[in-house]
């Protein structure tokens, strides 16, 4: 007998159990946010400068994502995450995709360095978004 290969969403979180890979999904999304908040707050004016970002925007960005990154990361540490808090991250990380796309296209004027590092960012929330989501739905359906 042949062992099913595991889905994709199981190899990504290294476990099968729903709720440890929500959980897991939930702790990377603080982790990078948060240390991109940091440095937002910390090194605001040469970010600035070598992404085409005034300076005190990326301060209350980096105010935000910090704060955010913190709820995000109490969510995780419960060990069965409540549906309604995870899915507001998960539209609270679609949405900060959306804008950033939109902000992009219609009023920053970033450096390429800036332009690069909008899109991959706005796609990396975009893919934890989906993550979270379908980690969610396999916890709902167990």
């Amino acid at each position: 007998m042949s062992a099913a290969q595991p889905a994709p969403l199981t190899a990504l979180a290294r476990t099968a159990e729903p709720y440890t890979a929500l959980r897991r999904f939930l702790a990377a999304d603080a982790v990078v946010t948060g240390v991109n908040g940091l440095a937002y707050l910390a090194v605001s004016g040469p970010l600035g400068r070598l992404l085409g970002v005034d300076s005190p925007l990326l301060l209350a960005l980096g105010a935000f994502l910090t704060g955010y990154a913190v709820a995000v990361g109490v969510l995780a540490s419960r060990a069965r995450p409540a549906a309604l808090p995870v899915r507001a991250v998960v539209e609270a990380n679609l949405a900060w995709s959306v804008l950033s796309c939109l902000a992009l296209a219609l009023w920053l004027s970033p450096t390429a360095a800036g332009t690069v590092w909008t899109v991959l960012q706005a796609l990396t929330v975009a893919g934890f978004a989906a993550l979270q989501h379908f980690a969610l739905k396999a916890s709902t359906h167990q």
